[in-house]
């Protein structure tokens, strides 16, 4: 493993930066002191500081020679509305907010590199460093594109990485291609006629149109998709009545759908509509759909994940970079940014044990002692990208 000197020696201090960001998590477009911590180090590293975009997001921009070739690096700031259990010294001070997802440990590998190239100065062009806020479900990434940021920073591509517990430490993943799903939404609200539990058939049964649309939405994805396409259509929430002996008025589904590729996302709007319609008519019943559209698929540009297995490979070796794993049907806001330029999003990894359990777990802990590789991975890439001729 190549790390950068300079880098490793900044260990103790990104490990300090991390568990002071740990400690103080805020949640989407509320990370008011986490930004500021953010732009206060950029500054203090003589980056050229922007704040306001997407609300609390901020961008640090180093420009070195006379190049007019400028790169995107991101990381995300926001922590999750969840409640640490941890007992460490760094654990969360914020009731019921933690970083549970390692975003902490994203901004510190992002600042080591920030601090490195801004003393060492080996490239030629412009590196803009992009901390943005909300990723967690609330769309920060397309509130930053929407904006302005590639108007007001523009680059020739731009960079993403998030940590990935269950990959040893010293690995990395990157893909060409999807490497997160879409993260869609829906609201099924199905108005039948309420009446006596005892008399069902002076009623059209919610619950029971409900049951079966629940039911019928799984064919969505095993009778309509490409069986070779990904897809996920879960429901997470059946609410309906309110009395034991009650048949209610109304029913409402609340869930998730995932895929890979945007065609299928359209299929499964369709599927949904369509199969909700045709259970409601059966029973006689009405049926109204709410689609949302919120996060698209995470899709690698094939040159720029090439160019990233390249820069890590050289840090790692062959062996320890995988360009073949199977997407995940998670999601990730840094889809937005990916629609308008070319880049690549990559996994780093967290390593098992403490430090390395499952993210979103209220247990969660970065593992520190992957920082100063990550930032080498962030500086080799800019390094490289913007090379001195």
């Amino acid at each position: 493993m190549s790390i950068i000197e300079p880098i490793n020696a900044l260990h103790a201090e990104m490990t300090e930066w991390r568990r002071d960001l740990h400690a103080h998590p805020e949640t989407a477009f509320e990370e008011h002191r986490t930004a500021d911590t953010v732009a206060e180090k950029l500054a203090s590293f003589g980056l050229a500081v922007h704040r306001g975009l997407a609300k609390t997001g901020v961008v640090g921009s180093l420009q070195v020679g006379s190049s007019g070739r400028a790169i995107g690096l991101r990381a995300d700031l926001d922590a999750l509305p969840i409640q640490e259990t941890s007992t460490f010294e760094h654990r969360s001070r914020h009731a019921g907010r933690m970083h549970a997802c390692g975003h902490d440990g994203h901004m510190a590998m992002l600042l080591g590199a920030a601090k490195h190239l801004a003393a060492s100065r080996n490239f030629d062009g412009t590196v803009h460093f992009i901390f943005q806020p909300a990723e967690e479900s609330h769309g920060g990434g397309r509130a930053m594109v929407e904006d302005g940021l590639f108007e007001r920073f523009p680059v020739e591509a731009v960079f993403g990485m998030h940590n990935w517990p269950g990959m040893p430490v010293g690995e990395f993943g990157v893909m060409p291609g999807p490497m997160m799903a879409s993260a869609d939404e829906f609201e099924i609200r199905i108005t039948g006629r309420g009446g006596h539990a005892a008399m069902p058939h002076q009623t059209i049964d919610p619950v029971v149109v409900g049951s079966q649309i629940v039911q019928a939405l799984q064919a969505i994805a095993s009778r309509n998709a490409n069986p070779v396409d990904a897809t996920v259509i879960t429901v997470t929430q059946f609410h309906a009545g309110d009395a034991i002996n009650v048949i209610p008025g109304e029913a409402v589904l609340r869930g998730t759908s995932r895929a890979l590729r945007p065609a299928v996302q359209d299929l499964i709007e369709e599927g949904i509509r369509r199969v909700c319609a045709g259970v409601a008519a059966a029973h006689g019943a009405q049926v109204a759909v709410r689609y949302e559209r919120r996060y698209p698929p995470t899709i690698n540009s094939p040159g720029e994940a090439a160019f990233a297995a390249q820069v890590m490979r050289d840090i790692v070796g062959a062996e320890h970079v995988h360009t073949d794993l199977p997407p995940t049907m998670g999601a990730e806001d840094f889809a937005f940014m990916l629609q308008v330029k070319p880049g690549a999003y990559a996994w780093i990894g967290n390593g098992p044990g403490e430090g390395g359990c499952m993210l979103h777990n209220p247990g969660y802990d970065f593992n520190d002692a992957i920082l100063p590789l990550g930032a080498t991975y962030w500086t080799r890439l800019a390094e490289t990208f913007l090379r001195r001729t």
